[in-house]
């Protein structure tokens, strides 16, 4: 009877054990099936000889930035990683396809909440001892000022020695990778015909061995008659949810679509106008940043490190040095081929499915390629450098780990508000208005399914909430459906502007608070749109031509 009981229970224990095992299956392959396989093209014929080895070779440097954000992103990343190669556990096979997508065992679209294994993300990722806290940091400097520049650096990470909290630059820290890196820019830079991506090259190699990547930030802005149009190194602080200070390792490979920047080039010449333009008194707005602002469109050859991870990037705004802003201004890069890619594949079935019938005509790839392009140029605009107190200082490091969701949430709002700035210049007809307003709102829902608490989606959500409470976004909860109020909307849209540019302007950390704290939720008709849309691709997994 015992041996009966015995081969029972563990009949039961397997049976159980079979289908928790076969529902984990199912979960992982719903968490894949939320990122649509799509190839990104690019014009090989683009290209001559000498900049399809400069090319190859800035890929092969960027397979190594992989691995460094990888390590950057969780401590235990690279050995789980190893684990799930050599396994042959068919659910392990559907783990690392998605911890392939997210870097890492955690769901950057729940809360970095882990999918394999018992794992708990640090909120300053590997930048920081696992067990630091931020009142440990923060006492430390403190204690310390003389070593504040060097604890706060974006290019520093924070160790344990003997007890004590230490500060060690990328440079020697990763070394051997910024070694192998630089030597793959350095031979890339023997092949470019181009004088000024031959400078950023050597600059950006001699940056990764001294820590310094003013020079090459600069050289990278004054690019001129380039095809190639790369980045790589250190640059956004997302990453580091703890403070927001220390910056992750990327690459985009791009190439320069000459045609469609010609077009775009005009935009540049309002940044002025649309500094005087700003809903803020004149005391804080911001003339001292450089007035260069190239703005480029690009096609994506490859994407590599932080900006890859989960939702890929649509466009960036770099550098984010102020020194570098103050000088040059900042450059603007639109990436087109997956601009194209997502309105297709993401935005169009979500307007589809969410709003009122009579506004669907308003959703337009031009106006969702247009708020891309004045989203990252609102990024060069608005207070950086601050004075409070009577110190000098900087929004991003006033405002601490509430800065990337601010800065976000400034970008969207001013994207549209200088759109509609635009109008009234006479760039754009008062016909597009419409679409703007429309277009955009579609935009916050494919934002806000990456997860809230990232500082997209939590900046979209911001956005939503607050101009849903004041009456520019009605939602109907029989239909399920939201539309735009277009009387309410513009006057929403510029108290929230202000409100959040004179957090940043004071450099109101505890004004940052609130705001996420208030707004940056999901509130009960997003959730019930979201839900609504649970049957939709979150984002596109991108196949590289490149590796193909």
């Amino acid at each position: 009877m015992k041996l009966n009981r015995l081969v029972i229970l563990l009949f039961a224990a397997a049976l159980i054990f079979g289908c928790s095992n076969n529902k984990d299956k199912e979960m992982l392959k719903e968490k894949i099936a939320q990122f649509a396989e799509t190839e990104i093209k690019y014009d090989e014929s683009l290209l001559d000889e000498n900049q399809k080895i400069v090319v190859q070779k800035l890929y092969d440097a960027s397979k190594i930035i992989d691995e460094l954000f990888l390590e950057q992103a969780y401590s235990k990343n690279p050995e789980i990683k190893a684990e799930l190669e050599k396994s042959k556990d068919e659910y392990d096979k559907l783990a690392l396809e998605y911890f392939t997508i997210m870097f890492g065992p955690f769901d950057r679209l729940d809360h970095n909440k882990a999918f394999y294994g018992d794992y708990e993300k640090p909120k300053g990722a590997n930048f920081y001892p696992e067990d630091m806290t931020k009142e440990e940091f923060e006492s430390f400097i403190k204690d310390n000022p003389d070593l504040e520049k060097d604890f706060t650096s974006e290019f520093t990470v924070i160790r344990r020695e003997d007890g004590k909290l230490k500060a060690i630059p990328y440079s020697e820290f990763y070394k051997d990778r910024l070694t192998k890196i630089s030597a793959l820019l350095i031979e890339a830079s023997e092949y470019a015909d181009n004088p000024t991506l031959k400078d950023y090259l050597v600059k950006r190699a001699k940056a990764f061995e001294t820590n310094d990547y003013y020079e090459s930030d600069i050289a990278w802005m004054d690019l001129k008659d380039h095809r190639i149009e790369v980045v790589i190194g250190p640059y956004e602080v997302y990453e580091d949810e703890m403070f927001n200070y220390k910056a992750a390792f990327e690459t985009f490979l791009t190439l320069v679509d000459p045609v469609e920047t010609e077009k775009l080039g005009k935009f540049a010449s309002y940044l002025t106008d649309i500094e005087k333009n700003l809903p803020i008194p004149e005391k804080h707005k911001n003339y001292n940043r450089g007035s260069e602002s190239p703005i480029v469109v690009v096609q994506e050859v490859f994407g590599a490190g932080d900006n890859k991870a989960g939702v890929q990037t649509l466009a960036f705004n770099l550098p984010n040095d102020e020194r570098v802003r103050k000088v040059k201004g900042s450059k603007k890069v639109m990436i087109k081929n997956l601009h194209e890619a997502k309105f297709e594949k993401l935005l169009k079935p979500i307007a589809e499915k969410i709003l009122v019938e009579d506004q669907l005509p308003y959703v337009t790839f031009e106006s969702f390629f247009n708020h891309t392009l004045m989203h990252e140029m609102s990024h060069g605009v608005g207070p950086g450098f601050i004075t409070i107190d009577g110190k000098e200082t900087e929004v991003k490091k006033e405002l601490k780990e509430t800065y990337s969701t601010i800065e976000e949430l400034k970008a969207d709002i001013l994207g549209m508000y200088n759109n509609i700035f635009m109008i009234e210049k006479g760039v754009f007809s008062k016909e597009v208005e419409k679409e703007i307003w429309v277009t955009f709102l579609a935009g916050t829902f494919r934002s806000v399914r990456f997860g809230i608490s990232e500082a997209h989606g939590g900046g979209n959500a911001i956005l939503y909430n607050y101009i849903l409470e004041k009456g520019g976004y009605e939602f109907n909860s029989q239909t399920k459906k939201v539309s735009v109020n277009y009387d309410k909307i513009y006057d929403a849209l510029k108290d929230l502007a202000s409100e959040v540019l004179m957090i940043q302007a004071e450099g109101s950390y505890e004004g940052a608070k609130e705001m996420i704290a208030k707004y940056r939720v999901q509130s009960p008709s997003m959730k019930t749109i979201i839900e609504e849309l649970s049957d939709l691709p979150v984002d596109i997994k991108p196949v590289y031509q490149i590796e193909k």
